[in-house]
């Protein structure tokens, strides 16, 4: 099977290359840590924990993780053959434009962090240099690998001063910077949950949340290089800014906890869109999962009758009495 080809239900015999560029530069930046690409396959995973090393936490690839945890929600199957397949950055083929792609992801977190304006003429003077004949190919392999791993498009927003800006998927407006010194955009952890909780049926309990996220080498209590501490993100951050609700499982003894989604999450996005996001990182489609699929497609047609509704309010009330 080719890079390009898609398998149904399944995964791209090969990761992305931009994938792999964006956790370089993370590596870069934080040489302390040693990051691995696990295979993303619906049969994969929930597998058994690796056990974290001396050497420093392993970090998976989201794009891979992501569709892999959330979209197995009752597969039992699982893989053995992980170590055998895990694929070291170090062992994959070498690109020449690899390096510039690195280095653009780190030059884009920066501007994002110090909320600086994105221009095409900084990223060509201060990243791409002698390689201005492939902005584009640079561009774009950097583009993929940040929605894939953050969970933002580098979007143009000004064709004539060819200025950019890294924008949340799925329309969700959360900014981490807001709520934390963090220095990347946390949307794709955002999404993850999201799609945690309609994969569950609507509502995940705290246990289910965990579980996926220690794919992902993120652990309660535990700063994460790229990440950082996941726990205020999901449960205070996320909760505070009304994407999920945070509750008590009911009769639940000893207590346990629950995540459904927030009304923010509902206003700003929705199932249809969460489906489409994961069935694209997966290179599936979304007839793989027909049950979700109908729900999400269901939320549509209420969403589109609510506004009918509302649209048709002003309109009535303006008749005379």
């Amino acid at each position: 099977m080719s890079q390009n080809q898609k398998s149904p239900c399944g995964t791209p015999e090969h990761h992305s290359c931009s994938e792999i560029q964006v956790f370089k530069a993370m590596e870069d930046s934080c040489p302390s840590s040693s990051y691995s690409l696990m295979p993303g396959s619906l049969k994969d995973a929930p597998a058994a924990e690796t056990p974290s090393t001396s050497e420093g936490p392993q970090s998976t690839c989201l794009s891979s993780v992501v569709p892999t945890t959330i979209l197995l929600s009752d597969s039992s199957e699982s893989s053995s053959s992980h170590d055998e397949d895990s694929v070291s950055l170090s062992e994959m083929r070498v690109d020449p434009l690899d390096g510039k792609v690195a280095l653009l992801v780190q030059f884009l977190l920066q501007k994002y962090k110090m909320k600086e304006p994105i221009t095409k003429a900084d990223m060509l003077d201060t990243v791409i240099k002698e390689c201005k004949d492939d902005f584009l190919e640079i561009l774009k392999r950097t583009s993929e690998g940040m929605e894939l791993v953050f969970g933002v498009d580098v979007k143009e927003v000004d064709p004539t001063s060819h200025s950019y800006a890294l924008v949340n998927k799925l329309g969700l407006t959360f900014d981490a910077r807001l709520s934390s010194d963090e220095s990347v955009p946390k949307t794709s952890l955002l999404i993850i949950v999201l799609g945690v909780i309609f994969m569950k049926g609507n509502r995940a309990t705290e246990e289910e949340i965990w579980e996926v996220l220690k794919m992902l080498d993120l652990h309660s209590g535990r700063k994460h290089p790229i990440f950082g501490e996941p726990r205020k993100l999901i449960t205070k951050d996320l909760v505070q800014e009304k994407y999920l609700e945070y509750q008590q499982v009911p009769d639940s003894d000893p207590p346990c906890y629950e995540f459904v989604w927030g009304p923010r999450a509902y206003a700003e996005t929705s199932k249809m869109k969460l489906l489409e996001f994961l069935t694209k990182t997966h290179e599936s489609d979304s007839s793989c999962f027909p049950l979700h699929y109908q729900e999400a497609l269901r939320d549509e047609v209420e969403r589109a009758r609510a506004r009918i509704v509302t649209e048709a309010k002003p309109s009535s009330s303006s008749h005379p009495q």
